[in-house]
């Protein structure tokens, strides 16, 4: 992360010039991460493109997350005038915040706090993907059934099943059949739900976790991709696993 920060830093002072920021920013030591990330944020301003000022914003706003200092975080939201960049921001927070191993109670005051942010977004695309990641860090800190709670409040029918699969998977990559299971049964459209399961079933394989491979595959309902489902945790047994081959594309 330090060299992410001081990477940013000469990024904003080569758009800005040197002269400039010599001249209105105090020194830091190299090593004082928060005097670089307040010389990042004091230079953030003066980025001409619109489209650089939100990205720096963004990056630093996930700085602050992984600091522990989602309050400032929070706050740079609001600088941010481009609808995807402010959902790419909660994502970078919530997924940073979610890596801190807090209390459930202060991460439930996060998640409320990025979901009224998410709430303010204007472009519904942009918010739709921001409830997302807002869900999927949720799942990434433990908190699945506010995870699926996030989910159900999303009234895009596509972005919700999207949520719901996204939280399956990473349920899924910790071993978590239990919640796999409760997540994918909210999902409401049969080929989406299919796909999901398919998934599931894959990384579970991968985690030679076998039982739980086979319980996803046996929720598909279209025979050809459960059969394929199926056919590779036959292969997971051989001694050379075999590839199967897609002839057809997926019905």
């Amino acid at each position: 992360m330090h060299s992410f920060v001081t990477a940013t830093l000469f990024f904003v002072i080569a758009m800005t010039g040197n002269a400039w920021a010599q001249d209105k920013i105090p020194d830091c030591a190299a090593m004082d991460r928060p005097c670089l990330m307040r010389q990042v944020e004091a230079l953030t301003p003066s980025i001409e493109r619109q489209e650089w000022q939100d990205q720096t914003y963004r990056e630093l706003a996930k700085t602050y997350a992984y600091e522990g200092e989602t309050d400032k975080a929070i706050a740079l939201i609001d600088k941010i005038k481009t609808p995807d960049t402010q959902a790419m921001t909660i994502r970078g927070i919530g997924m940073a915040a979610a890596s801190l191993k807090w209390s459930a109670s202060r991460y439930n005051q996060l998640f409320a706090t990025l979901s009224e942010k998410a709430k303010q977004i204007s472009h519904a695309p942009s918010q739709g993907i921001a409830y997302t990641y807002i869900a999927m860090s949720q799942a990434f800190a433990g908190d699945d059934a506010g995870a699926r709670a996030t989910a159900a409040t999303m009234t895009n029918a596509a972005l919700r099943n999207k949520a719901y699969a996204e939280t399956a998977e990473i349920q899924a990559e910790r071993g978590d059949i239990k919640n796999v299971l409760l997540s994918l049964e909210k999902v409401d459209a049969s080929s989406f739900r299919n796909k999901a399961y398919d998934t599931t079933s894959r990384l579970f394989l991968e985690k030679a976790m076998m039982e739980e491979a086979y319980i996803c595959a046996t929720k598909i309902d279209n025979a050809y991709l459960k059969s394929k489902a199926i056919q590779r945790i036959l292969n997971k047994g051989n001694a050379e696993e075999e590839n199967v081959e897609d002839e057809s594309p997926l019905p």
